[in-house]
């Protein structure tokens, strides 16, 4: 008896650890919501935090890769303008440090985006119909590889970019481009992330759809807004605000919203011929 009670408190004392269990439905209390959210998010920090620690011993390396669209834009911007004088630096005592953080906690935010994308989808995954929930491995398939594709698209064009903003220096032979590295990591990877969860749109759009908050037909008719919304988001959201990087990132986006459109539609088709009808939990 004493061993099973002491047994209870400890399981309680652990219980934050797992996320509570959704009723048969899908429903859950707002203070289980809470629950899960926490739980959600932990596991979504430790995996960064894990993979960041794994990317600190390729510091070095990472650094290689991270710099080399900046290069890439000096030898462009040079082969212009052979008198600028572009360099990058670390200023502060404290700065290679930070830099070093810094490096490994981007990568480790972009390699363990399988884990708290996951994440993502379970959190709302209790509030689905239970035959939605096949749909998990759709989601993690799809959107793993679109983010991906987007960070290494943003990567891509990035040197490009780059390149159009340093043309802005005079061109004067006193005058120094100096790029402070922390600086420019932290416009760098802003970049990417938004190019990374920019291609999720189609992913958003579908899920959507299969739970019945969006139907293909209304998708139809605001596909000319939304065309020129995925523009003004690309002219907005790219950091170096050039039409190269605009254009790299809303035209894709342009693109997968009709695609979503196509799928939705032909899911719509597919559910009208069931006469399945989706009703949502309460």
């Amino acid at each position: 008896m004493s061993t099973t009670a002491e047994a209870r408190p400890r399981a309680r004392r652990l219980s934050w650890l797992h996320p509570p269990k959704p009723s048969d439905d899908g429903s859950m209390a707002l203070v289980d919501h809470l629950k899960e959210l926490r739980y959600r998010v932990i596991v979504a920090v430790a995996a960064i935090l894990v993979t960041m620690v794994v990317c600190l011993v390729f510091g070095d390396q990472i650094l290689t890769i991270v710099l080399r669209p900046f290069y890439i834009a000096i030898d462009t911007y040079r082969a212009a303008n052979p008198e600028a004088n572009v360099i990058i630096s670390a200023e502060g005592l404290e700065s290679p440090l930070l830099l070093r953080l810094k490096i490994a906690l981007y990568a480790g935010l972009i390699i363990s985006c399988p884990v708290w994308l996951y994440q993502v989808w379970a959190f709302i995954a209790p509030g689905l119909l239970r035959n939605e929930k096949r749909y998990a491995l759709a989601f993690l398939g799809s959107g793993i590889p679109l983010f991906i594709s987007g960070v290494l698209l943003g990567y891509w064009i990035s040197p490009k970019g780059f390149a159009v903003m340093l043309g802005f220096t005079p061109n004067t032979p006193d005058l120094w481009n100096i790029q402070e590295v922390q600086k420019f990591l932290n416009f760098e990877m802003m970049m990417l992330m938004v190019f990374g969860l920019s291609f999720l749109l189609p992913v958003i759009l579908i899920a959507l759809n299969l739970v019945g908050v969006l139907k293909g037909a209304t998708m139809g008719r605001f596909r000319v807004v939304a065309i020129f919304l995925c523009f003004v988001f690309g002219a907005v959201a790219t950091p170096s605000t050039d039409p190269f990087s605009m254009c790299a990132l809303a035209a894709p986006m342009a693109l997968m919203y009709i695609i979503s459109e196509v799928i939705c539609r032909a899911n719509d088709r597919r559910r009208a011929a069931r006469g399945d009808e989706i009703v949502l939990p309460d």
